[in-house]
C-alpha cells in the first residue's frame, strides 16, 4: 500500500565467517560489499576469537604494507553492524566434536567449525582447512549463490 513503510526482513539463514572474511571486509571491496548487501536477509555470525584475530592481523599486515592501522582498525568496527560476534559460551560444548572434524589440520579453528554446528549453519572462509569437515562450506567465489538464494 502507498504511504506504509515495509518491515524489514527477518533473517532466514545464517552463516559463520571465518577470521579470513572479516580481513577481507577490511582490505577488499567485494567482501564488504556482499556483507552489507545481504546482512539484513542472512544472520552473520562469527566467533569472537575471529573478532580478536583480524583485530591483530590488521597492524601487522599494515605495517607490512607501510601504511596505518587505524582506518581499517576502524572499518572493522564499523563493520560490526552487519554480524553478531558470538562469545564461546554459546558453542564451547562442541568443541570436542569440532576439534575431532578438523583435526589434523588447523586446530585452532575448532571456535568457527563449534559454532557452524551450533546454529546449524555453513561457513564462509577461504580457509581449505574447513574442507572435508562435515560442515557446509562457502568461498566467496560461490557464496553469493547462498546468500541470494530465496526461502
Amino acid at each position: 500500500m502507498a504511504g506504509q513503510e515495509e518491515a524489514p526482513l527477518e533473517p532466514t539463514r545464517s552463516l559463520v565467517l571465518d577470521a579470513n572474511i572479516l580481513l577481507r571486509a577490511v582490505l577488499g571491496v567485494r567482501v564488504r560489499k556482499l556483507i552489507v548487501q545481504y546482512s539484513e536477509r542472512v544472520a552473520l555470525f562469527t566467533p569472537s576469537l575471529c573478532l580478536r584475530d583480524a583485530q591483530a592481523y590488521l597492524p601487522r599486515i599494515a605495517k607490512q604494507r607501510v601504511w596505518d592501522p587505524k582506518p581499517s582498525l576502524e572499518l572493522l568496527e564499523a563493520l560490526n553492524v552487519h554480524f553478531h560476534v558470538v562469545d564461546s559460551a554459546l558453542y564451547e560444548h562442541f568443541e570436542g566434536q569440532a576439534r575431532r572434524r578438523i583435526a589434523g589440520r588447523d586446530e585452532q579453528d575448532w571456535p568457527v567449525i563449534a559454532l557452524a554446528l551450533a546454529l546449524q549453519c555453513p561457513v564462509w572462509t577461504e580457509d581449505a582447512d574447513f574442507f572435508g569437515s562435515g560442515v557446509p562450506t562457502w568461498t566467496t567465489r560461490t557464496v553469493e549463490l547462498y546468500l541470494r538464494r530465496e526461502s
